[in-house]
């Protein structure tokens, strides 16, 4: 297979792409037209072959497709998040129409997440300011969660079922548990400020980073992403408008970052953690380039000492795409370097990043 396949998806834009957890030569893509703006959307499922990538199948919305997620307990099927607040559960083996509709929020939904450990609900969130949690049977919810501002993405945890994750548009990172009581808090049980350095007493020198300068937090800004280390169960990756990578324990939720990645030019549109690699993750950039990094993790000349922030290595880059990059996703399949990325220039890039790296 060449080092580079390519795919159109002619007069829509993509947002997001997904390669199927069953087959290493599944693709799906979430795209709207007019850049998500104003208009339909368009469902790509894409098979990789000896020929390059053939479009299989295409659904259309009436309204824009923010994100797509893989159903976990039926290979056919693929949940998609619309820009009129719906979600669209469609089923490869029936043509042009959702098998299910579920329809509760009153914003965009901009993410929707499977659940990869129970594998019987899927979430999503919303403009509106809420996480719901959904049953595929089902069309009403079964549980909402408030967040209060417009919330960008969501995930469960890859480790426990009953950890959910969010960020929004006031640069934080919230954590949920289900198996807590329904209180005042709706099961909120860490919020922890993206854009702040770690809390330390006032007589205590701010903190450094690894590269020797001082680490003072940032302005708050708009958090676009995030996604959960597939090794390690208590790490959180995050990114955003303001253009830095960051890593979070989320067992010390008032510590700060563990680790910083600089390099994107523009915001961070889409966090990938590589399923190969601990310390290894993609992202994707409105600066149209898709990067890979390392946090530092696994570098013995990289470890914390005390009041130390590690500043993560950037790999390497691909910067085939012309357009905004929205959307990026690992291969969970083969010798781990195959990655796939979709732009608002209607291409679709699948690529070995063992090959097509650059700096």
């Amino acid at each position: 297979m060449a080092s580079l396949l390519e795919a159109r998806t002619p007069g829509f834009n993509p947002y997001s792409v997904k390669y199927s957890p069953y087959y290493d030569s599944r693709l799906a893509v979430a795209s709207s037209s007019n850049y998500g703006i104003v208009g339909n959307g368009r469902l790509f499922i894409l098979g990789l072959g000896p020929q390059g990538i053939a479009i299989e199948k295409t659904y259309d919305t009436n309204d824009a497709q923010y994100d797509l997620a893989w159903s976990e307990i039926n290979e056919n099927q693929c949940a998609v998040a619309c820009g009129d607040g719906s979600i669209k559960l469609f089923d490869l083996n029936v043509p042009d129409f959702p098998v299910m509709n579920f329809h509760e929020h009153k914003r965009e939904t901009f993410s929707v997440c499977w659940n990869p450990l129970t594998k019987d609900t899927f979430l999503s969130s919303s403009w509106d300011g809420t996480v719901k949690i959904w049953s595929p049977t089902r069309p009403s919810s079964l549980k909402t969660l408030p967040v209060g501002n417009c919330t960008y993405s969501a995930s469960f945890s890859p480790h426990n079922p009953s950890l959910i994750s969010c960020v929004s548009s006031d640069s934080h990172l919230r954590l949920f548990d289900l198996r807590t009581p329904v209180n005042a808090k709706y099961h909120l049980v860490a919020q922890i400020p993206i854009h702040s350095p770690p809390s330390i007493p006032q007589s205590t020198i701010l903190p450094r980073l690894s590269n020797g300068t001082t680490y003072a937090g940032s302005i708050p800004s708009e958090a676009l992403t995030h996604d959960w280390n597939k090794y390690s169960d208590t790490v959180i990756a995050t990114g955003g408008v303001d253009r830095t990578i960051r890593t979070f324990d989320i067992r010390n939720p008032t510590g700060g970052p563990t680790a910083v990645m600089l390099g994107h030019e523009f915001a961070v549109r889409k966090l990938q953690w590589s399923p190969h690699a601990r310390d290894v993750l993609a992202s994707a950039g409105y600066d149209m380039t898709v990067r890979v990094w390392s946090d530092g993790s696994a570098m013995p000349s990289m470890a914390q000492g005390e009041n130390v922030i590690r500043v993560g290595q950037e790999l390497g880059l691909m910067n085939r795409h012309t357009e905004f990059c929205t959307g990026v996703d690992w291969c969970l399949f083969g010798t781990g370097g195959w990655v796939a990325s979709v732009g608002w220039d209607e291409r679709v890039l699948v690529w070995d990043a063992h090959t097509l790296l650059r700096r």
